[in-house]
């Protein structure tokens, strides 16, 4: 058992908060995401409040089919706003979980409980998609009022959690820090890009149902300019998350599967629930 400042903490507990954490460092160390949070965001929507035509247009909800009528540069903030927030979440998990592959698998190896490294990444993840999708939120509604807006964030965040996901498997599977950069970019950029009604003739096709973040997009689209409550949106969204975060769970356990998948060493038990300093690799190609 760890002793805290509160009484006896248990020792799976406790390894959970410091692997925690040691990773919320990580994505507080990522001065390049923090950065996009905080610039990246309010630029991308309101180059679409001011660089996109007013006009109210016209299109249908493919979810429920009915047909909603918004103005152009309300439509696409919303597109951008996800945009922003799959990007940047995916982005820093994907660097947060490339930058400690070889640290996570000398925890495993010297017997650090897989179960609580990987909860660790999911606490942060959690945190990082609230954090993001409330910000974007809050810089919407300071140029309009969404009728939903806990529903627009809520949207906003599942899709934050899917491509976070996608961000950490793609952490634990590429070997060059690039290319795993790369994909979560042009993911991003061509789903949101094909589902914008206005800039894409195919929103209105059966192939966006394919899409990762469709059932986001219904959800915002209708959170923004109608009183529907897309559940079932919610539900094929969250599923897309559930298969994202099963790729990421798979391929942490191949990275980590030379560590030792028993009890931890004896000499370990009694040990203090400490982690030690990581250090980031010093090039960026795997061995």
């Amino acid at each position: 058992m760890c002793r805290g400042g509160g009484g006896v903490v248990s020792p799976s507990l406790a390894r959970f908060v410091i692997a925690t954490r040691f990773t919320l460092i990580e994505h507080v160390r990522n001065q390049f995401a923090v950065a996009l949070v905080f610039l990246f965001v309010p630029l991308w929507i309101s180059l679409g409040q001011f660089m996109i035509v007013d006009v109210g247009v016209s299109f249908r909800l493919w979810a429920t089919g009915e047909i909603l009528v918004a103005r152009g540069n309300e439509l696409t903030q919303i597109s951008g706003a996800l945009n922003a927030v799959t990007l940047i979440v995916g982005f820093a998990m994907f660097s947060a979980t490339f930058s400690s592959g070889t640290f996570d698998r000398r925890l495993a190896m010297a017997g650090y409980p897989r179960p609580q490294l990987l909860l660790a990444k999911v606490a942060s993840l959690v945190l990082a998609s609230a954090v993001v999708s409330l910000y974007a939120t809050a810089v919407m509604w300071a140029y309009w009022s969404p009728r939903q807006p806990v529903l627009l964030a809520v949207s906003l965040f599942s899709a934050a959690m899917t491509y976070g996901a996608v961000g950490v498997a793609l952490g634990t599977v590429v070997r060059r820090e690039l290319e795993g950069i790369f994909l979560v970019v042009m993911i991003s950029v061509i789903d949101l890009a094909l589902q914008n009604p206005i800039a894409s003739k195919g929103a209105d096709t059966a192939l966006v149902r394919l899409l990762p973040s469709y059932g986001a997009m219904q959800s915002a689209s209708a959170a923004g300019f109608s009183h529907s409550v897309l559940l079932s949106c919610l539900a094929v969204q969250l599923a897309w998350f559930a298969g994202a975060a099963l790729l990421s769970l798979l391929a942490f356990r191949r990275r980590t599967r030379s560590a030792v998948t028993g009890q931890a060493p004896s000499s370990t038990q009694g040990a203090p629930c400490s982690l030690p300093t990581a250090r980031r690799p010093k090039s960026t190609t795997r061995s």
